[in-house]
């Protein structure tokens, strides 16, 4: 591994990398662009998925208490007001009347809780962090939920809002869930989608925006069960960040205060990592109570009690404990701990040192010649490859060290170079990203090798 600064400039040769190689775009950007809007590349919507599709494997669809469900981005207004979204999902924000720049409360230096000062805060010591004046506006509470109007007509009665968060749907459709699934408590539910929040300071690239991505569960219980259950399900968040390739003294559990945790838990945890802009969240858990559904039975009228069907004596609303995984957080995380930088006698290595099951390009193939007697057989073989659903990256262009590099600086695990001999022999060479070692193979046993390989 080589040595290289984990400080601001990382985020910056990422970001660079990013954009460069086609993992995250700026989003909207012949149009000048959108700010903190960011789209997945052809690189990125791989590398996405595989962690999506890891974490359902993992937390769904090799547990037998488990079931997953894909709700609507829009539900009935009434849902956010029930949960209290409508009234108290808000953040405090100020005004720089120097700059008219619109900043968080909490994120400003020298900005201190103060229940006597007005709006709640004492903000004499704080400075602006774009002009770095002290002339603010009072503070006062703005709502992050992005509201949005169904039907013709723009008026109150057709607001909607786009979802928040996507726990909401799995309780809101509980019942129907317990009825079609027949699970006994304990069980869980998941859900992997889009959420809204009209931030009033996104940055930091992928890290916090306005839309993004949740893989999400709420597992139910009984309630005087919560504490076993909260300890298993934090060993298997860790479990996750190991099989994500982060390393353990980047991590951190923080058991947040009675004071600073949200007032339906009563206990959160949040897994935190050593970004290049600071310790800050990457998940969370924690122990919802009663809450969400008791509301919802509350202001919905419905009956979202758990009957025993074993236990006729037995029925009640479930406790939850919620285990959060942001997706985006996760790629930039991922990206963060992959690379890498090895300093040579003429140049520098930029590798991205993926878990092989997360890389985006699993394989490239590399002609030794676009001679056509190479360039037709090793297109054919690549094709082959991808019949066998292995993700595979053609290349043919300029000298076979610049493929290799290429390859290394989006991660791809393992190059199989098909030359002259391999007309002959029926073999090719495979050469690994992480030792550069490379071994002759035959290419009817090629897709096997590369499987087992890729278990890494």
């Amino acid at each position: 591994m080589g040595e290289f600064s984990r400080g601001p400039e990382l985020m910056e040769k990422l970001v660079s990398l990013c954009k460069r190689r086609g993992f995250i775009y700026p989003g909207s950007e012949i149009y000048g662009g959108l700010a903190n809007s960011w789209d997945y590349g052809p690189l990125g919507v791989e590398l996405k998925n595989n962690i999506k599709q890891m974490w359902w494997k993992l937390f769904v669809t090799r547990r037998g208490d488990m079931v997953g469900i894909d709700a609507a981005l829009l539900m009935n207004p009434k849902v956010w007001e029930a949960t209290g979204h409508v009234a108290t999902f808000s953040d405090p924000m100020v005004e720089c009347k120097s700059c008219h720049a619109r900043l968080r409360v909490d994120n400003l230096d020298g900005a201190v809780q103060d229940a006597g000062a007005e709006g709640g805060w004492n903000i004499l010591a704080a400075k602006c962090s774009v002009c770095g004046k002290q002339n603010f506006s009072v503070p006062h509470q703005f709502n992050m939920m992005l509201r949005t109007w169904l039907g013709p007509v723009q008026d109150d009665s057709a607001v909607v809002y786009m979802r928040p968060e996507t726990a909401q749907a799995m309780f809101v459709d509980f019942k129907n869930i317990v009825e079609t699934s027949r699970r006994r408590l304990p069980f869980g539910v998941a859900q992997i989608g889009k959420a809204f929040r009209n931030e009033i300071t996104p940055g930091n690239f992928i890290f916090r925006q306005r839309e993004f991505e949740q893989m999400e569960i709420e597992y139910f219980i009984r309630a005087e069960e919560w504490q076993e259950h909260f300890e298993l399900w934090l060993e298997q968040m860790k479990k996750w960040v190991a099989l994500l390739g982060i390393k353990s003294e980047r991590v951190h559990y923080v058991e947040i205060s009675d004071e600073d945790r949200a007032f339906y838990s009563k206990r959160t945890i949040d897994v935190e990592y050593d970004y290049p802009f600071g310790q800050k969240e990457l998940y969370g858990l924690a122990y919802r109570t009663d809450y969400d559904l008791s509301k919802h039975e509350e202001h919905s009228g419905a009956e979202l009690k758990f009957a025993n069907p074993d236990d006729q004596k037995e029925k009640i609303v479930p406790h939850v404990i919620e285990p959060s995984f942001g997706v985006d957080r996760t790629v930039l995380v991922a990206m963060l701990e992959a690379y890498d930088e090895e300093v040579g006698d003429e140049d520098v290595r930029v590798v991205m040192r993926f878990p092989y099951w997360m890389a985006p390009v699993k394989v490239a193939i590399l002609p030794l010649s676009k001679k056509e007697e190479l360039s037709v057989p090793a297109r054919a073989l690549a094709q082959a490859l991808r019949n066998a659903d292995i993700t595979v990256e053609y290349d043919e262009t300029q000298s076979i060290g610049k493929r290799y590099r290429r390859q290394d600086e989006i991660g791809t695990p393992l190059c199989v170079t098909f030359d002259f001999d391999s007309l002959e022999d029926r073999c090719v060479t495979i050469r690994d990203r992480d030792t550069m070692e490379q071994t002759r193979v035959s290419i009817t046993e090629l897709a096997d090798e590369i499987k087992k390989r890729l278990v890494k």
